[in-house]
């Protein structure tokens, strides 16, 4: 699957990129940071491509609408109600 790959290049060139700015410095956190910056837009693209369905989106993502909901919540793209 060419998308995936080149979506795997993206990511670990950035790192690499990333890893070089640090210099000497060790880095901290790295996995969530990664993680964090990820998962926001794929949560963004999948509300979007399911026109605000969370049932759509949980299904797309693989996950249950209550998961899709917490992390929704967790960055900031859903107001409690």
């Amino acid at each position: 699957m060419k998308q995936y790959n080149a979506l795997q290049n993206s990511v670990r060139d950035t790192l690499e990129r990333y890893l070089a700015d640090l210099g000497d410095t060790d880095p901290s956190g790295l996995y969530d940071m990664v993680i964090q910056c990820v998962e926001r837009p794929v949560l963004q693209i999948a509300m979007q491509h399911a026109e605000d369905n969370q049932s759509k989106a949980a299904d797309m993502l693989g996950m249950t609408r209550n998961t899709l909901r917490k992390k929704l919540l967790s960055h900031k793209l859903l107001s409690e109600k």
